[in-house]
């Protein structure tokens, strides 16, 4: 294996410990000790990567939003009907968050506490940049309410983080019946009422 290839995988142990500790005890109960020893790394390796807990945090952020945006807009096509196009991005948005439950328990985290910065919070939110520009698109079609993207989100896809949480904690199983259902609840409390 070449040092490029360790470096990589050192790096990626890291942001997996991170994911699980964090998920587990919080952010202040996880010590950099205790992300190392479960990457199997030295405490001091972790320096070579990352400048401090923060930046650690700040930067597995932003690489789990990139997964789970790149997967959430992998077959959109900006020129599709904007009812399609949200319907395929929601799902797929429903698909990741119950298939990496680790990872969008971590990303729901951290959108819900204030342990990452504002630049890596903003950098963030530019993942999502073709959702955004759907709704754009929406509102002036007259199809979305031409309210805040804030509320849109809150309305339409957060709602899944609580679906994810239940379903992970054994209260409810989701299956394609609730899925559809929760869809449609979705789309009808962002559409302009016709």
């Amino acid at each position: 294996m070449g040092k490029l290839q360790k470096s990589i995988d050192k790096r990626n142990a890291l942001i997996r410990a991170t994911i699980e500790l964090v998920n587990n005890n919080g952010f202040h109960a996880t010590p950099m000790s205790k992300i190392a020893k479960m990457a199997n790394v030295s405490p001091a390796t972790i320096y070579l990567y990352f400048e401090n807990k923060q930046d650690l945090v700040n930067q597995t952020y932003i690489d789990v939003k990139a997964q789970y945006t790149t997967y959430a807009f992998e077959t959109f096509d900006s020129n599709m009907p904007v009812e399609a196009g949200f319907e395929l991005i929601w799902k797929r948005i429903a698909d990741f968050k119950l298939k990496e439950c680790e990872n969008a328990m971590f990303l729901a985290q951290c959108d819900n506490t204030p342990i990452i910065d504002e630049p890596s919070r903003q950098e963030g939110i530019k993942h999502l940049q073709p959702l955004l520009d759907l709704w754009k698109r929406g509102k002036t079609e007259g199809i979305i309410k031409p309210i805040s993207d804030f509320l849109l989100y809150a309305y339409s896809i957060n709602p899944l983080s609580f679906l994810m949480i239940v379903q992970k904690r054994g209260d409810f199983q989701l299956n394609q019946t609730h899925l559809e259902e929760a869809y449609q609840s979705a789309w009808s409390s962002i559409k302009v009422c016709s």
